[in-house]
């Protein structure tokens, strides 16, 4: 487990490192610039390092569903989301409110995303005025909830563990795949 989560570490330690060694200018309100990014992007692989241990991200608090879940349209999954509600209304790098989970082929689970969700203020998808940022990209949304007594809400996702062909921040990733009997079932019509 130990050389498992080395090289994890060493990435993270990277990152941290460069992020460091950035020139950084006063970020502006708006822009906090490349080197911020950067920085914040250090801060989510040192913060999530830890969770390329499936059971440590359980017992940090993300629980997991069950199912994985595909794109309907059919560009790919996202995984087995992890969510941990405490961290909902998060804009902290070092808090994402779900993790992202694929089957690693040996009978366990692999970290491969990680999602930030912020709630939308006036609940209407309608209206996007408080639309929060994160490593200069705006959040997606506001969409309807996902599931009863979901509100209304942005999303950030980041494929940090696992490239994503169709960019960093895109919502599903095409080199993810749920395995057959995985996905929720379709409800009886």
């Amino acid at each position: 487990m130990a050389r498992r989560l080395a090289p994890a570490l060493t990435a993270a330690a990277s990152l941290a490192l460069a992020a460091l060694a950035a020139p950084c200018a006063p970020p502006a309100a708006a822009d906090p610039g490349p080197g911020r990014a950067l920085g914040d992007r250090a801060l989510v692989y040192a913060a999530t390092a830890r969770f390329q241990v499936h059971a440590n991200a359980v017992a940090a608090g993300y629980k997991p569903d069950q199912y994985c879940v595909v794109d309907k349209a059919g560009t790919g999954a996202l995984g087995y989301p992890h969510f941990n509600h405490k961290y909902d209304n998060s804009v902290d790098p070092a808090k994402p409110a779900a993790l992202f989970y694929e089957d690693d082929g040996r009978g366990g689970k692999r970290l491969v995303a990680v999602q930030w969700l912020v709630y939308d203020r006036d609940q209407k998808v309608t209206t996007d005025d408080d639309r929060p940022t994160m490593f200069g990209t705006a959040f997606q949304g506001p969409r309807p909830g996902n599931f009863p007594g979901q509100p209304v809400h942005y999303a950030l996702h980041m494929w940090l563990w696992k490239k994503n062909p169709g960019g960093l921040f895109k919502t599903f990733n095409q080199a993810v795949n749920c395995l057959p009997g995985t996905t929720r079932p379709k409800p009886a019509a």
